[in-house]
């Protein structure tokens, strides 16, 4: 632990390399699943694949690489919010794509 880290008692949280590159091999095999599901024809279901697997990819990069799962609880409320409004934005434009 480094002087400043005692001094206002924040906690050092290590993630392994291994683990880094476990979630990196995720996110490229996902990015791969989006690229094939892209070449078929699943008419209004593309979008709905394409917008989970990219909120899958999103949730690994804030859980791990922007360590928020080390975070207090407040900041999982925040970005649980920004989620649900997101989420609420998303539903709203695919109805509109979809019943347009």
């Amino acid at each position: 632990m480094t002087e400043h880290e005692q001094q206002h008692g924040e906690e050092v949280h290590v993630v392994s390399y291994g683990r880094y590159v476990l979630i990196w091999l995720g996110l490229m095999g996902l990015t791969a699943a989006t690229v094939a599901l892209a070449g078929i024809d699943l008419r209004r279901w593309v979008i709905i694949t394409a917008l989970t697997i990219a909120s899958i990819k999103g949730l690994l990069v804030l859980n791990v690489f922007m360590h928020l799962k080390f975070e207090d609880r407040v900041f999982h409320i925040f970005a649980m919010v920004a989620g649900v409004i997101l989420l609420i934005f998303i539903v709203l434009v695919f109805f509109d794509y979809a019943f347009h």
